[in-house]
């Protein structure tokens, strides 16, 4: 797209997390700018209120981020309006506006409703990206007018080699590159932290050890992990799982019911992510299945 210089004014990177959506999305407004993007009077980040992060060097500057908490969680028709405001001015410095909205599935109705327009008929030199784990939560209308990219799992030999060349080398490759599936972001947390490759493996004795108690210790567990602030890292664990089970020669005794419980893992995983349903009672809704 940058080397045929038709690049559309608005794209949408649809996929599960931590494939490396928003990486993508920053590296190719980086380049369509040729610049770096650090405090870029040109470039806007909008995301969730309430879930602004300072991890975020390239868009610290940029981020209509409150300072109130309230309405937590989304992005609110405020943000839109001044974002659309920012699309109608004149770059700078850059031949162009850009702007990421991250976790855009999480738009209020009004706010997708009040983008409609800057998407339709762009007033100035612009490139939006949305980026989204659930690009069905948007309107059809916002669909339309973007063109879809999609994310898919990377190659687990890709993320091994990766690795390799981070110096990794042994079993650690292979116990990484195995946990990430197919997710570069995951691997790169791994091997920052060490420790969540630690929480990764106690995830997994947590969860066959509730598979072997009886429900009322499930329902308990149900209650612990309902508190849990990464309550969809350790689902995720579950999905790695269950999905291993399915095509073990153990998993073949009951493959009619892992399918399910791999449904109601993804559905739950869903609900926490873009819902204020109560985590403890869709768990305990799992636990019955397990």
């Amino acid at each position: 797209m940058i080397s045929s210089g038709k690049i559309p004014h608005a794209l949408l990177f649809s996929g599960s997390a931590k494939l490396g959506k928003k990486t993508v999305a920053l590296k190719f407004i980086s380049d369509v700018f040729g610049q770096k993007l650090s405090n870029h009077p040109d470039f806007i980040f909008i995301e969730p209120e309430g879930k602004y992060s300072q991890s975020e060097p390239n868009s610290v500057q940029n981020t209509f981020a409150p300072s109130s908490t309230s309405g937590r969680g989304k992005i609110h028709i405020k943000q839109i309006r001044e974002l659309n405001w920012r699309l109608s001015l004149k770059p700078s410095r850059a031949p162009i506006l850009g702007a990421i909205i991250d976790q855009a599935h999480l738009m209020t109705r009004e706010a997708q409703h009040a983008f409609l327009k800057t998407l339709e008929e762009p007033k100035g030199k612009s490139l939006i990206i949305l980026v989204t784990a659930y690009s069905q939560l948007l309107l059809p209308t916002i669909l339309s007018r973007c063109e879809i990219i999609k994310f898919y799992p990377v190659e687990k030999s890709k993320i091994s080699d990766f690795l390799a060349e981070k110096g990794l080398s042994g079993p650690k490759i292979e116990e990484i590159s195995d946990a990430s599936l197919g997710k570069p972001g995951v691997a790169l947390d791994f091997l920052a932290d060490p420790q969540k490759l630690k929480e990764h493996k106690q995830r997994k004795k947590d969860l066959v050890r509730a598979l072997n108690s009886p429900l009322f210790v499930r329902f308990q567990y149900a209650e612990q992990l309902a508190k849990n602030e990464n309550l969809k890292d350790v689902l995720a664990v579950w999905l790695a799982y269950f999905r291993k089970k399915l095509f073990s020669a153990e998993g073949q005794s009951y493959l009619k019911k892992v399918p399910r419980i791999l449904s109601l893992i993804e559905e739950t995983i869903f609900l926490i992510s873009t819902t204020n349903v109560n985590p403890r009672l869709a768990l305990e809704v799992l636990m019955l299945e397990l």
